[in-house]
């Protein structure tokens, strides 16, 4: 295997696990579960590296589970931008 994709997969995976981290972290802070905006970013950029690498390697149950996050990801992302913008009006 080419050494590019394994370091890409590697990075890409800790990437999408330091959300959770982050997640924690901001709980615990708070003294409460949150979810920080930059989860959301955090699971977009994983998503999409770990999508790059699941095409490389042709694994369409991989693939297709990537590509089904995104759009989660995205969608959460609108929302708090739509809630934020109702705030502001």
């Amino acid at each position: 295997m080419n050494t590019f994709w394994l370091v890409l997969g590697f990075v890409a995976q800790a990437l999408f696990s330091a959300r959770f981290i982050l997640q924690w972290i901001a709980s615990e802070r708070a003294g409460k579960s949150v979810m920080p905006v930059v989860f959301w970013y955090l699971s977009i950029s994983g998503s999409v590296l770990l999508l790059a690498y699941a095409i490389y390697r042709q694994d369409p149950v991989f693939i297709l589970g990537q590509s089904a996050g995104l759009i989660v990801y995205f969608r959460n992302l609108y929302l708090i931008g739509r809630e934020k913008r109702s705030f502001s009006d």
